[in-house]
């Protein structure tokens, strides 16, 4: 008699969890693929994209070899793409160009993975490899698609994420300047340019070169200076024969005359008349 009551109320208890079950919870745990499809786009049309996904999810199993499978496995990707859940939509679309590639859906879904890669990108300070994956996937894509609608943003994106390397780059050199270590300054400095010498900092790069060799040599012992005061004069040269109006040109000016009068030169400054009482400026950034 006990056990019978036990058994009772475990199948009224079952009965009362069914029943409380919600509509779309059922949907999601059966195998009616039509309703399990046209309730996914309903709710991807609603921006519901999480329950959307889900239901893509499940349906990806049940419509695998069909005439539907592509369908479902980009609106997967897309939806966790709305969700800006980008990790698992890159996921979703590197297996969709890999399962599909002549899928009508295949260019969308290549910009969209490259899109996920660029948004997992991390601010200049921080790890770049992400980054470098990012250019690497973007250079491939437009390789692949030249006509592609997406070409402006993906020029956009290559712009930024290099602009953000050449700002990493830069940043790590010059901050030997920052802790007066001017001879490490200006071999890291020169590094910069020797590995990308359209580094979009090329200016101010320059400028601290010049500032580390007139730093060291002013530094340095007597019998040194002379030697590098002449490697000053040499990075102040090539400073102003890019940038002639250059905000950092009065500074540079005022350290050149100070050194071509420690060398024992003429204290002209090429191509500009400046007075005599010319001071070291305050332009460093």
């Amino acid at each position: 008699m006990k056990n019978t009551k036990l058994i009772a109320a475990f199948v009224i208890g079952l009965l009362a969890a069914v029943g409380c079950k919600s509509e779309y919870e059922l949907l999601l745990e059966g195998n009616d693929v039509d309703a399990k499809y046209a309730a996914a786009f309903d709710y991807f049309n609603q921006g519901k994209y999480q329950r959307a996904s889900q239901l893509f999810e499940s349906l990806s199993p049940l419509t695998n070899g069909t005439e539907r499978a592509d369908t479902v496995q980009y609106y997967w990707g897309l939806s966790n793409y709305r969700y800006r859940d980008y990790y698992t939509a890159e996921t979703n679309f590197t297996n969709f160009i890999a399962t599909y590639p002549l899928s009508p859906f295949a260019a969308d879904a290549g910009f969209f993975r490259i899109d996920c890669l660029y948004r997992q990108t991390l601010r200049y300070e921080l790890d770049q490899k992400p980054t470098r994956n990012a250019l690497s996937a973007i250079s491939r894509y437009l390789v692949e698609n030249p006509d592609s609608p997406y070409r402006p943003l993906c020029e956009n994106m290559t712009a930024e994420l290099n602009g953000r390397l050449d700002r990493k780059a830069y940043e790590n050199a010059r901050l030997y300047y920052k802790m007066e270590d001017y001879q490490a300054a200006s071999v890291a400095l020169k590094n910069v340019l020797k590995d990308n010498a359209d580094n979009i900092y090329r200016e101010d790069v320059l400028y601290y070169i010049a500032m580390s060799s007139y730093k060291y040599a002013s530094m340095s012992v007597q019998n040194k200076q002379k030697e590098r005061y002449l490697v000053f004069v040499d990075d102040y040269l090539n400073f102003v024969g890019e940038y002639p109006e250059s905000d950092y040109r009065s500074e540079l000016d005022g350290l050149y005359k100070r050194a071509q009068r420690i060398l024992g030169r003429n204290t002209a400054i090429p191509g500009v008349e400046l007075d005599d009482e010319e001071q070291e400026g305050g332009n460093e950034k």
